[in-house]
């Protein structure tokens, strides 16, 4: 089985008050040497927000905020900003993160062209009750599983609660002229297509796309590794074989969750088409700082960086610290390649 090298913990825990209960889940954007680091931090109170650092080279921390970098603001954010992802495309900064308002979780967005100074830009998730979203499913061939969670999180949260929608990243370029989002409504991967973030706030957007949910999935879950759920990871590699994504996939028992890394690839000119996905993980918990935390057993890999032919994967570890693990570019684009999928 292909792993990945463990690189150690490079982020860990303050005794500042916005992050002194755990760090986790860092979005990442590499420019040159340096790779900026925008993390989920929490503080003792429960409270989440986001923190800011730079790394000169793989590992090096040559910079952290004393101060956080996103905080709640608004009633949406209530309860915390949680798992950023971090994009840039053509000049432009794209941070999409959870926002939590105690009972809903959806996607967000801020934005600018400077990244130390982004703009909020609301919410971008579909702001529909899971008993409205329910029904529209009924127009889709969906797997049971959806309304397996339809149903717990309306016994969770009311039928009043807004279907939950997270692990959001954006592609780092636009395809046919559209930005490209990829985003989780369990137990799946969904892809979506569209102009202007404006689409994203139309409520009559989401309802086709969720009377047509079974369309814009691109990764359900097929291995032992993957089998309650899959989301998103890093945002996507741009190689010649395809989009190279970096995913998560959680195996559940009665006894525990515990949380994996996977890779996929995806088709260049149209990502919604796998190509090749490896049947077994390339990061699971093994080191003591991934098996006992915050939250046991798991690693969460949610950024990446290149130098030479080595990606570095970032990741929570036990939702308590950040931690990086790397591999051979090639080698895994190889071992891939040995194992596409049939379309």
């Amino acid at each position: 089985m292909l792993k990945l090298k463990r690189e150690g913990v490079i982020l860990k825990k303050t005794t500042r008050d916005f992050e002194n209960k755990s760090i986790l889940n860092p979005a990442v954007l590499q420019e040159g040497k340096s790779v900026h680091i925008v993390y989920r931090a929490i503080n003792k109170d429960f409270l989440s927000c986001l923190g800011y650092a730079r790394l000169e080279g793989p590992k090096k921390l040559v910079e952290r905020w004393t101060k956080p970098f996103l905080a709640p603001h608004y009633k949406y954010e209530g309860k915390g900003i949680e798992d950023p992802r971090l994009t840039k495309i053509d000049d432009t900064y794209y941070l999409v993160y959870i926002v939590h308002d105690g009972k809903n979780a959806l996607l967000a967005y801020s934005y600018g062209k400077d990244l130390l100074k982004l703009k909020r830009g609301g919410i971008i998730s579909p702001q529909i009750s899971y008993a409205k979203v329910g029904k529209l499913f009924r127009h889709s061939k969906l797997k049971d599983d959806y309304y397996f969670y339809q149903a717990y999180y309306q016994q969770f949260g009311g039928r009043n609660i807004k279907v939950w929608d997270k692990d959001g990243f954006l592609f780092p370029e636009k395809i046919n002229g559209k930005f490209v989002l990829v985003h989780r409504i369990l137990p799946d991967m969904q892809i979506a297509y569209f102009n202007d973030f404006n689409d994203l706030k139309d409520e009559y957007y989401w309802f086709e796309y969720l009377m047509n949910m079974s369309k814009y999935v691109i990764l359900e879950n097929a291995h032992g590794f993957e089998e309650r759920h899959v989301g998103g990871g890093a945002p996507p590699i741009k190689t010649k074989h395809g989009w190279l994504m970096i995913y998560h996939g959680t195996e559940e028992s009665n006894k525990r969750r515990v949380y994996h890394g996977g890779a996929a690839l995806f088709n260049l000119n149209n990502p919604s088409r796998l190509i090749a996905r490896l049947p077994e993980p390339i990061l699971s918990p093994e080191k003591d700082y991934e098996l006992r935390g915050h939250v046991s057993e798991v690693v969460f890999p949610t950024g990446t960086a290149q130098f030479g032919d080595k990606l570095y994967v970032y990741y929570g570890a036990a939702d308590s610290v950040v931690a990086v693990a790397s591999i051979s570019l090639d080698r895994l684009l190889s071992e891939l390649l040995k194992n596409k999928v049939k379309q």
